[in-house]
């Protein structure tokens, strides 16, 4: 059979639609060359600071994603030391200039604008943070050579210096030009994606290498005020601005204890978090009220989270319960009458009603060292077996802590159904329950359980059982015409 070839037309474009990609990354790859080559051998040897600052400005304001020529930058260019540098200060200038041109407090001048406008942005910002996290991070410890895609470089120091004055000359350049692009960049009207993005990150990939780390508690501050979800991937930026440079947040425990709620428990980075809690309840130096405080709430959430949240939260409250020693009174309660303070806290408890407020954002006036840990015998009984198992471990006497351990909340943190169902199945079983039936069962229940009744099937069975009162079994004939009869026998 014959068939029709494609029109020419139709046959060119489509060649040329398979061709594209690969025209233009070999276009952008020519051009960018090209470029390169005047920037570095266009001032007498100097870096063209101009010409790459122009060609970072037409990056940054593409309608277009740069996601090839991004590509190209890293793997032919970022790792020359001079360009990572103009490549900050550049950075630094289209930020500055981007955030001038918003009226207002960012943010709220963004949401005020057009939505054309809002769009447009979006894509700058999207695009500077592309730029910045495409940088490859320098190791100022251990950098001692740099190479330079310029002839004169950024040394501006005599022959006669030495090379380590050279190095030391050029790392504090280049983190100074690092902390003014990411400083320029973090006052900018972040969209969430990206804002989510740089907290998780920031401990990681910006304090480090940070000139002056503490300048961005402004930053972890506000972002750890906002709540939610933000808050929770705020917690390691401001965690390592407290422990490492000397940051005060007087209210750090309060946010902290009003970020615990279910939904933390099915959270994306929920690891983390949980492992900087366990980390920030260490210190022997916390109030009893606090570690009261924090274990009471756990407690109650063990009560509305999935298994694994409560796998968690019992390793949790195991280890506050053994740093702490002074509030196991929470676990093992003792109504002493020559004790004045356990008298009166007695008195104030009344029967079937507890003391804590959870709904109390202040852990001091949550009630807390009033209560007790009700909820821990609750899960004795939970539906899933894994929990009911390991709560069993809060009943040992965690003040002795020669024999006992604290728990790795890393090996809980990341659990989630599928992993409490997958451990479940992979557990082994000494003893197994099964039935076994002389006869195969006709009805759902047994006779036992109901004397004096008749269970059979109405219209097809044949046979009958009645059970009597002396728990003697009787077959009763039926017939398919004639309909079975339901006998109460009197005992």
């Amino acid at each position: 059979m014959a068939t029709s070839p494609l029109p020419t037309a139709t046959a060119s474009a489509s060649k040329k639609r398979r061709s594209r990609g690969g025209t233009l990354a070999l276009d952008e790859d020519v051009a960018l060359d090209a470029l390169m080559d005047f920037v570095k051998l266009g001032k007498d040897g100097k870096f063209h600071s101009a010409i790459y600052h122009k060609f970072l400005y037409a990056v940054v304001h593409a309608a277009d994603p740069v996601d090839m020529l991004l590509e190209l930058l890293v793997s032919k260019y970022f790792k020359y030391t001079d360009i990572r540098y103009f490549t900050y200060t550049s950075l630094d200038k289209i930020a500055n200039s981007l955030g001038s041109k918003t009226t207002g407090s960012g943010k709220d001048a963004l949401q005020n604008g057009s939505d054309e406008s809002k769009n447009r942005s979006s894509i700058f910002i999207h695009n500077i943070y592309n730029l910045l996290a495409h940088v490859p991070l320098m190791d100022f410890q251990k950098e001692s050579t740099f190479d330079m895609w310029s002839t004169v470089g950024l040394s501006s120091k005599g022959e006669n210096d030495s090379s380590k004055d050279t190095s030391t000359y050029i790392n504090k350049k280049l983190k100074l030009k690092f902390t003014k692009a990411w400083l320029s960049f973090l006052k900018l009207p972040l969209p969430l994606d990206v804002y989510k993005e740089v907290l998780a990150s920031i401990h990681q990939n910006v304090i480090p290498s940070m000139s002056n780390p503490s300048i961005l508690c402004d930053f972890l501050t506000r972002s750890y005020d906002i709540g939610g979800v933000i808050s929770v991937m705020a917690l390691s930026g401001l965690f390592i601005l407290m422990t490492q440079h000397g940051l005060e947040y007087p209210k750090f425990y309060e946010k902290l204890y009003a970020l615990l709620t279910p939904a933390v428990f099915m959270a994306k980075h929920r690891s983390v978090f949980l492992q900087l809690l366990d980390t920030c309840l260490k210190s022997s130096y916390l109030p009893a009220y606090l570690a009261a405080a924090f274990a009471k709430r756990l407690s109650r959430l063990a009560l509305s989270v999935p298994p694994a949240g409560a796998l968690i939260i019992i390793a949790l409250i195991h280890n506050l319960l053994r740093r702490h020693p002074s509030v196991n009174f929470l676990v093992h309660w003792v109504d002493e009458s020559d004790s004045n303070a356990t008298r009166e806290a007695s008195q104030s408890k009344k029967i079937g009603s507890d003391p804590f407020n959870q709904n109390d954002a202040d852990p001091a006036k949550s009630g807390a060292m009033r209560s007790s840990l009700w909820e821990i015998d609750t899960l004795r009984h939970h539906y899933s077996s894994a929990v009911s198992r390991f709560v069993v471990s809060l009943e040992e006497d965690l003040t002795v802590r020669a024999k006992t351990t604290e728990m790795k909340i890393t090996d809980f943190s990341s659990g989630s159904y599928a992993t409490v169902f997958r451990d479940e199945v992979r557990r082994r079983l000494k003893q197994v329950p099964l039935a076994f039936y002389r006869t195969t069962p006709t009805s759902l229940f047994l006779g036992s359980d109901f004397p004096g009744w008749t269970f059979g099937d109405q219209h097809n069975s044949t046979v009958e059982t009645t059970v009597e009162g002396n728990g003697k079994v009787e077959a009763v004939g039926a017939s398919d015409s004639t309909p079975s009869k339901r006998l109460r026998m009197e005992t």
